[in-house]
């Protein structure tokens, strides 16, 4: 088995990365409908949050970007430890699948939510709010999932069963390849607390415009 960084041989284990892409498609669609499982008092509640933000967003002075970053980043950071420490421990692979759904369930539920209580171009404001940090954040999750599966299953396969192999190579590398991830997850956070705001409000400012 190569210990090279698992993140370079992407076409040997695209199904894995298929299964985890498929994994957080179905959270996405679970998380989608899951808005109509809320209560009255919920929605207005998360409606009034929505308006909040909105508001924020078209305010001169705006959200301290520093500390959006800062606490973003934070979250993704430790998000992508949890992935490694799960992996890790090999039992703890089932909670790997599991922040894989949630992620799913997190952007359908946010972009459902957003395109039903945001008035007007509510559809617009989810793709702006959710694309450009995701689209770095997923991948990046993507592949410390399959790292983290890939690590485990050596783990069982290997060291349990045949009892051979030497543990230290690939757990280097699913290291490597975890830590790579902090630089995507990075710019996701620099994207979400830098970007994202001005993109909104702009955005909003446009369709406040038109109407």
């Amino acid at each position: 088995m190569s210990h090279r960084p698992w993140c370079r041989p992407c076409r040997r284990h695209a199904p894995l990365y298929m299964f985890v892409g498929a994994l957080i498609l179905t959270g996405a669609g679970f998380g989608f409908f899951l808005v109509d499982a809320l209560s009255p008092e919920q929605r207005l509640d998360l409606a009034v949050r929505l308006e909040a933000y909105r508001l924020e967003l078209v305010r001169p002075d705006g959200a301290d970007a520093a500390k959006t970053f800062l606490d973003s980043f934070l979250f993704y950071a430790g998000w992508l430890g949890l992935i490694w420490l799960l992996g890790i421990s090999v039992i703890g692979l089932p909670g790997v699948l599991a922040l894989d759904f949630m992620k799913g369930v997190l952007m359908g539920f946010a972009a459902r939510l957003l395109a039903m209580e945001m008035d007007g171009g509510g559809m617009l404001l989810a793709l702006a709010a959710l694309v450009p940090h995701n689209a770095l954040v997923v991948p990046a999750l993507m592949v410390a999932s399959v790292s983290a599966i890939r690590f485990a299953g050596w783990v069982a396969g290997e060291r349990l069963l045949r009892r051979r192999g030497r543990l230290s190579p690939p757990l280097k590398s699913h290291g490597i390849a975890t830590l790579a991830m902090l630089l995507p997850l990075c710019g996701a956070a620099l994207t979400e607390s830098y970007l994202s705001p001005r993109l909104l409000g702009r955005l909003l400012a446009w369709l406040a415009h038109i109407a």
